[in-house]
Parts: structure tokens; sequence; C-alpha cells
């Protein structure tokens, strides 16, 4: 675990104290005499890396409103145009991060946006300032340390906290997933004082990092069920030669695996090919259009798993896709905000473990595939699968569209927990129809001599 920590304990306990006592008066009060929801805090995300650290700035509009003396909250939709410089040079006056203050670090601002949320299940909606910063410390200073003097909104509205979390953390290899939060900034209410933040990080390390990478690669490829989906559905036919205007009998083991080899590379190298220019920034592409492709992709081999739309081009349908694959994965690292030197060793290592954990799938599969594949039953799994791979596509495909979460999304979002048992039962069809169609033409070719 991280250890990280904030100024004093004290002034933490003093806060929840607080909180204690705001909550109670809430209940004493009763409902006819306070707002319907707790006070919206600002949420602010830091990105660690060698060389600098990224922030995200979640802030409440009507928090905003009260500290800024501009009434923001009137025209949220045209706030950044109007206001922009404004709320930037309000900003840079209220975040001070340093590892004393004869040095202070650099704060550049990236871009900025408004985001509509919801407070809680039951509240009502609300507005919400995105930022995004970096820091820059002098040369030669570590960003494993050091403090950030944050007084936004708090300034003047003294109830108000910022809760501080640390997402990503190049050196100690944390990358994507749930935040670690590290504390709360607020007004100590005791001294009415707003003390500075400390981050204190452990020591990490460039191997570290690395490793962290491959971790997260092998995770994205586990979790990510519609890219494995993709290359597996593609490999249903791979094993079975084309007969006529429909797949026919077995290949083949040697073909077969020379076939699944060169789709299986095709794919690697075109998902390598976007995922290195993705990551370091050279081409941008939209999140929504890149998902929507992909399960474009899905659908395309379950109808190609089910009747030949691309006979013998299978090597070009996983590389062209593939590319498309490599977006979506370069977006992991675009956000990590890195150099060139932890950048190329995240590429390698984030790839490296996308090929490991494809690699284990592939040897856990295709040998199932082959048996089953020399057997009269291959049909029975393969069409079914291939439909099942088609309606999770168009439903993915909707959902993604739409932006609108529906059954077949939320059943397959659980799905790779069920990937051990449909592995297992895979694995015994396959024995049991091989040695049962054996069994029985040994058995017939021997009582018909």
């Amino acid at each position: 675990m991280i250890p990280i920590f904030s100024h004093n304990n004290r002034h933490v306990n003093s806060w929840r104290l607080f909180q204690f006592a705001f909550l109670l008066g809430l209940a004493v009060l009763g409902p006819g005499r306070c707002l319907a929801h707790q006070t919206p805090t600002t949420i602010v995300l830091l990105d660690i890396s060698p060389d600098k650290v990224g922030m995200e700035l979640q802030i409440p509009l009507s928090e905003l409103e009260l500290a800024f003396g501009q009434p923001v909250t009137k025209s949220p939709e045209t706030l950044i145009r109007q206001l922009g410089p404004q709320l930037k040079e309000y900003l840079q006056a209220h975040i001070h991060p340093f590892v004393d203050k004869e040095h202070p670090w650099m704060l550049e601002f990236g871009n900025m946006r408004m985001d509509k949320g919801q407070q809680a299940a039951s509240g009502p909606p609300y507005w919400e300032l995105v930022v995004h910063l970096m820091l820059k410390p002098p040369p030669g200073v570590s960003t494993r340390k050091f403090i950030l003097d944050y007084d936004v909104i708090m300034h003047q509205v003294i109830n108000h906290a910022a809760i501080v979390s640390i997402r990503n953390d190049w050196e100690t290899g944390k990358a994507g997933g749930q935040p670690a939060e590290a504390g709360v900034i607020h007004r100590d209410m005791k001294d009415n004082v707003i003390y500075p933040f400390e981050i204190n990080l452990e020591k990490g390390s460039w191997w570290k990092g690395c490793k962290g990478m491959i971790g997260l690669g092998m995770s994205h490829i586990r979790e990510g069920t519609d890219h494995l989906l993709f290359l597996l559905v593609l490999l249903l036919p791979a094993t079975l030669l084309l007969q006529g205007k429909r797949w026919g009998r077995f290949a083949g083991t040697r073909n077969s695996l020379t076939k699944l080899l060169k789709i299986v590379t095709a794919f690697t190298i075109g998902h390598s090919i976007t995922l290195l220019i993705g990551a370091l920034g050279w081409v941008h592409m939209p999140a929504q259009p890149i998902e929507v492709l992909i399960a474009i992709s899905i659908l395309v081999s379950a109808v190609h798993a089910i009747y030949p739309v691309f006979p013998g081009k299978e090597i070009y349908i996983a590389a062209g896709f593939g590319l498309v694959h490599g977006m979506a994965f370069a977006s992991v690292l675009a956000n990590l905000n890195l150099d060139a030197g932890p950048m190329a060793l995240s590429i390698f290592g984030f790839n490296l473990g996308i090929e490991l954990m494809q690699l284990l799938v592939i040897v856990l599969i295709v040998p199932w595939l082959i048996l089953l594949s020399q057997t009269s039953y291959y049909t029975w799994i393969r069409i079914p699968g291939a439909v099942f791979a088609g309606i999770a596509a168009c439903g993915w495909t909707v959902e993604r569209v739409t932006g609108e979460e529906n059954l077949i999304g939320a059943v397959m979002q659980n799905a790779t927990t069920l990937a051990p048992y449909a592995i297992l039962a895979l694995a015994s069809l396959s024995i049991g129809f091989y040695f049962g169609e054996t069994f029985y033409n040994s058995v017939r070719r021997f009582f018909s001599k």
C-alpha cells in the first residue's frame, strides 16, 4: 500500500469531528431547515511520473460560484468560452506546489471542460468544471515528495473540502484501476487555517514501472472481453478447409497451426503499430468511434465464422482490425503523461503484457478447437459460438453508439468471471466428442468387416 500522509493526523481528525457535528445538526434541524444533500466536494486526481505530476480537478460549479465571485452557474455551457482566462488566473492564485517556497513548481494548464453529473442517486444533477494541469518541479527535484498549498474555494467557503487521490504512479507500477485516496484538504476549524497538504510516496523505480505496465497489459486483455472475443471468433474457422462457399472438413494440424499463428501475428502487428503511435501522441482518435469499430469487428468475424465472407484474407482482416484495437490500448498509456524514457518502457511492458495474456488464452483454447475440428460435432460449437459473439457485438454497438447501457452489455461485462468454466466446458466437450467419435468409428469398422 502506498504510504501517503496529510500534514497532521490531528487536523484530519478535527475535520471528521466537524463533519460528524454537521451531519448531526442536519438530523436535529430536520429536512425542512437544511439542504437536501451534503455540500459537494472537489475531487483532485494526481498522476505521478518521474519528471512531472498531472492533476485533474473536478470542481462543483455551485461551490465555485461562491468563491469566484462570478455567476458561473447561470450559463454553464458557455462558461469556459466566456471566463476561461479568469478561471485560470483564479486557479493559479490558489494552487502552489513546492518542496521549498524559494523554488516553486511551474503550473501549466491543459484543457478545461464542463461536465454534468449527479451528486447522489436521489440528488439533483449538477455541473462541475473539470480542469487538467501539469505540475513541473525544478530540474533535479523529485516528484515523490512535495507540498501542495491548495485553497481553491475553501478560502471563502469554510466547510468546503478537496479529496486528494493518486490515480497513476508510474514508478510503483500503479496505472489505471481505482484511485488510492491520499487524504482531504480542508480548513482546520480549531486554528482557522488551511494547512498545506504533503504528498509523500514510497520510493519507486523504473523496473517497478515497467513491471506494472506488464501487469496492466495482462489485466487489460483479461478484462477486455471485446478484444479477446474478436480474436477467438476469428480463430473459430481457422482450422477448417473451404468447401465451395461454406466451411468444410478439418484442414490438418500443421495447416491449422500455421494459419492460427499467422492470424495472431497479424493482429499483434496491427495493434502494436497503433499502440505505439497513439501512446506517443502522434495520432488522436475519439474514444467512442474506436469502441464502436471494435464491436463491429467482432460482428464481422462472427459472420465470417458462420459463412466464409473473406476466405483466405483472415490475415489482412486481423491486421486491419488490430489497428483499431491498438488505438483503444493506446488511450490507457496516453493518460499517464510520461516523458520519452518512461513512455518507451511503458509501451514495451504494456504490449508484452498484452501478448503474454493473448498467448495464454490461445494455449488454453486452440488445442481444443483443433481436437473438435476433427469431429462432426464442431459445427455445433462453431455456429452457436459465432451467434453468441454476434449478439454480444450488436449489444455493444448499440450501447456505444447511444451511450445507454443495455442488458446484453451488462451480461458481457460479467462474462469474464465465467471464462474458466467456459474453457473447462470446451475442454470436456472436445475430449468427449473426439474420443467418443473415434471409439464409435472403430466399433463400426470392426463390425463392418
